[in-house]
């Protein structure tokens, strides 16, 4: 009798915590994490490599990969000047830093890290508030074998690039 009593109120505490449960619901959603629907072009101005190393071609590989990545990633539509949105900037810093050193008393890199930085101003020119503008660094690096980047540099160049565009993106359109 105590036994079935006891299975009685642990099944009914079950069914109403379920019930409960079941009830509750959770929403997500990117509050504020979308392009405004009405933005409807945007514009990327030529960012100048004013790094101490220079890459000949980063600034335009830059450039066009930002462009690339919003006509991609959007259906906003790219002008040359005074877009709804406004990318500009310039690269701040183009590093190579030992990223290890090799075993056995050589001092030689084993490896090292190719380091690209970005200083970027966004500008959102529907928000008469301006709390969606930013002016701010990206910086992203990829390692390498060795200390010769020659051989590694152009695809290197390519995935930090690839990385950095993704942050400013993900920084003007999805606040993250």
């Amino acid at each position: 009798m105590w036994g079935l009593t006891v299975r009685i109120r642990v099944v009914g505490v079950l069914f109403v915590a379920l019930f409960m449960a079941q009830s509750c619901g959770v929403k997500y959603g990117f509050t504020g994490g979308s392009i405004p629907k009405d933005m409807k072009t945007y514009s990327v101005l030529y960012f100048e490599n004013i790094a101490p190393m220079v890459y000949t071609t980063l600034s335009q590989n830059f450039t066009e990969g930002l462009k690339e990545r919003i006509r991609t990633q959007s259906s906003l539509s790219q002008v040359n000047v005074d877009g709804d949105a406004i990318f500009e900037g310039m690269i701040t810093n183009y590093t190579i830093t030992p990223a290890s050193v090799a075993a056995g008393g050589l001092e030689r890199a084993e490896n090292s890290r190719l380091t690209i930085t970005v200083k970027v101003k966004y500008t959102n020119r529907l928000d008469q508030t301006g709390e969606s503008n930013f002016e701010e660094s990206f910086s992203q690096f990829k390692e390498f074998a060795g200390s010769d980047v020659t051989r590694f540099e152009a695809e290197l160049n390519q995935e930090i690039i690839k990385a950095l565009t993704e942050d400013i993106y993900n920084k003007a359109f999805a606040n993250w």
